[in-house]
């Protein structure tokens, strides 16, 4: 679980700070207020990790066929000051322990340790390239935080408190490139694959999810998720079956709940090879009709709840505004499904959303003990001058905030009061 994330100089942040991660962590707030670059750190970061081995540059900024398209360097950096450095940090729970050997310690034994935190800094040293300026793991070793560090202005690493350095080129923003036989540099390979497999397994579901269709293909794969935009949803529910998840009980009964169909089925068509019709019934005793005549709504948040039910666990779910298309009470709903599946299925789930529905279901269920607020992390992001500025809700066992920001989703009481003032002021003119 990813349990610290930071930020410098990144779009419209300055300094995020470090920000608490919990296993279900929200960012709210206003449009254009930042909520969005935050999940984009983390996909950053994910695609430069699935690059292929050739590519060696410190950073994917990606294009149009990638996780998160952030083009150039000068894009992303704060106020586009090119002079500015980058920096990103991350730390997680490591899903077992990493041993690490004694000849890169210099201690006796071998050590474990179960955390990990990354950092890194990146500047822009020409018109088509950047490099990191350093980049650091940190482990715990007896209390004490250790770090292992590159840095540009001696391009050696430090691998250690006692000064162990050894020589080697740069491999993307996290590795050294040069596998050398030496002790060291394979002790330092540990991190590398630490950092590698902690972004494998993080899944990505995009707020523009694909348009319902009339017929879906599957040809017996077995996808990672649902697909960027969900167009991989048939594909995995199929391939959930073939695993013996739990699909089939899991996603009718949260669509029955949310008050959305009734049931659903995926038939064959005879004259399309490989090819299925989705039906569904909207009311029970109803007629079957297709997924692309019901309400869109319907195809918008399966996705959602099968990627959820699909993914193994320990997956980390990066969400976009997983209320997409929803009425208010589904959305309100849909908080439940999230909790669920971070409670039974162990999944950590980032998202960011507008819906006070979804956040004040939150922390209904905080109030009820169905999660509790250490559970959770939930933040409200604004943007003031053009600097996003971020603070975390301080909920209570109760689900109380006591720094509840003003309007932080618009002046409903206002609303009312000056709807009431509206109508005695017509009321008045209407009878003189």
């Amino acid at each position: 679980m990813i349990t610290e994330l930071g930020a410098e100089n990144f779009k419209s942040w300055k300094n995020t700070g470090a920000l608490r991660m919990a296993p279900l962590t929200g960012f709210f707030g206003a449009n254009s207020s930042g909520k969005t670059s935050l999940l984009q750190i983390l996909l950053m970061l994910k695609q430069t990790v699935e690059r292929p081995p050739d590519w060696n540059d410190a950073l994917d900024f990606g294009d149009e066929t990638s996780l998160v398209n952030l083009r150039s360097f000068g894009d992303v950096i704060y106020k586009h000051r090119q002079d500015l450095s980058l920096g990103v940090s991350v730390s997680w729970k490591l899903p077992g322990k990493l041993s690490i050997e004694p000849t890169f310690t210099r201690s006796s034994s071998r050590i474990e340790s179960t955390t990990l935190s990354f950092s890194t800094s990146i500047s822009k040293i020409d018109k088509h390239s950047v490099t990191a300026n350093s980049f650091a793991f940190t482990y715990s070793v007896d209390g004490r935080q250790i770090s292992t560090r590159w840095s540009s202005d001696n391009k050696h690493f430090n691998f250690d408190a006692e000064g162990v350095f050894l020589s080697g080129p740069l491999f993307r923003c996290y590795g050294v490139r040069d596998k050398s036989l030496s002790d060291p540099t394979r002790s330092f390979w540990r991190f590398e694959e630490a950092f590698e497999e902690l972004f494998s397994r993080i899944c990505y579901l995009s707020p523009r999810r694909e348009y319902p269709r009339s017929h879906y293909t599957w040809e017996g794969d077995h996808p990672e998720g649902v697909g960027q935009h969900g167009q991989d949803m048939v594909p995995a529910h199929f391939s959930g079956r073939m695993q013996l998840l739990n699909l089939d009980a899991q996603v009718p009964s949260w669509l029955q709940r949310l008050g959305l169909i009734d049931s659903y089925r995926l038939v064959p068509v005879s004259d399309r090879e490989n090819g299925y019709e989705f039906l569904v019934t909207k009311h029970k005793g109803g007629p079957e009709v297709r997924l692309t005549d019901v309400g869109f709504g319907v195809s918008q948040v399966l996705p959602v709840i099968i990627l959820c039910y699909y993914v193994p666990e320990g997956s980390i779910l990066i969400l976009e505004q997983p209320e997409a298309h929803l009425h208010p009470k589904v959305q309100s709903e849909l908080a439940d499904v999230l909790i669920d599946v971070v409670k039974n299925r162990k999944l950590q789930i980032i998202l960011e959303s507008h819906s006070e529905h979804l956040l004040h279901r939150m922390t209904r269920r905080i109030a009820e003990g169905v999660i509790s607020a250490n559970d959770t992390a939930l933040y409200s992001c604004q943007i003031n001058d053009g600097t996003s500025e971020i603070e975390q809700l301080k909920l209570d066992e109760y689900g109380n905030a006591s720094n509840w920001p003003r309007n932080f989703f618009g002046d409903d009481a206002g609303d009312v009061f000056d709807r009431a003032k509206a109508e005695i002021e017509r009321r008045k003119a209407n009878k003189s």
